[in-house]
């Protein structure tokens, strides 16, 4: 029986829910510094982890604000998230399930709202993107935080092709240029864009999606075919691992 996007999402992330809690390019890293620093002194803020994973924004925002939702697809996510916030005693956060496209929460009802690395996997970009402006009270804010494909069309496929062997559950990495028109669309405007770059280290980031051994010698043809522009944007090394371009938006409502 063919699946629906949604049930092939939760069934690859179900089973990899605690490598999401341990893994270190989650776990840290200046975006999340970024995150936290716009929460000082947000103390009576309402926030919304929208497609919480691992929860490493939830575990860094809620010392600063009232109250963190951090909703999931994924049910077993969701229970690693409220089990590890539990052991930290972070008692502010609570979590919800929920589709990105379907929020089940009403206008206005959060102050903030926070999304790393999870919009890459929705079904419908910009549903998502209408979805947290809905929720999204009048003079809240939102940082948006994904990995973005570079604008050249060699480069882009590259990396799609490569996403998408190493899980299917992906759809797409978006541009810049994606991100910004979609998001004013959505009704934000962009105030701020910060560019980094992460190391993906090969066997790390296969192993974290259990990607099948089929699929990983796959991506290691396609990179070692590729393009020298190719290789040379994503700094591909002799074991597979490269950079991975990311970006992230501060946002208003307007």
């Amino acid at each position: 029986m063919t699946q629906s996007h949604h049930r092939v999402v939760a069934e690859n992330y179900g089973p990899r829910a605690d490598a999401y809690v341990s893994s270190a390019v989650h776990a840290g890293g200046a975006d999340l510094d970024q995150i936290e620093q716009a929460l000082r002194g947000r103390s009576d803020a309402r926030v919304l982890d929208l497609g919480c994973g691992g929860g490493h924004v939830s575990y860094r925002a809620a010392p600063h604000v009232a109250e963190v939702v951090a909703v999931d697809l994924t049910p077993e996510m969701l229970e690693v998230v409220a089990r590890t916030a539990a052991e930290r005693g972070l008692a502010n956060i609570a979590t919800r399930q929920a589709p990105a496209e379907r929020l089940p929460f009403e206008d206005g009802r959060f102050d903030v709202v926070l999304c790393r690395f999870t919009a890459h996997h929705w079904r419908d970009f910009e549903a998502g993107l209408r979805e947290a402006r809905r929720v999204l009270a009048p003079g809240g804010s939102a940082i948006f935080i994904d990995c973005v494909a570079p604008a050249p069309a060699v480069l882009d496929t590259h990396l799609q092709v490569v996403e998408v062997l190493r899980d299917p559950s992906h759809v797409r990495n978006y541009t810049a240029a994606e991100w910004m028109a979609a998001l004013a669309r959505a009704g934000f405007a962009v105030r701020s864009l910060t560019a980094r770059r992460l190391r993906m280290e090969f066997p790390v980031w296969t192993a974290r999606t259990r990607t099948p051994d089929l699929h990983a010698q796959a991506i290691r043809s396609l990179q070692l075919s590729a393009a020298a522009e190719v290789r040379t944007h994503f700094d591909i090394t002799d074991d597979g691992s490269f950079l991975l371009d990311t970006l992230t938006l501060e946002a208003d409502p307007v």
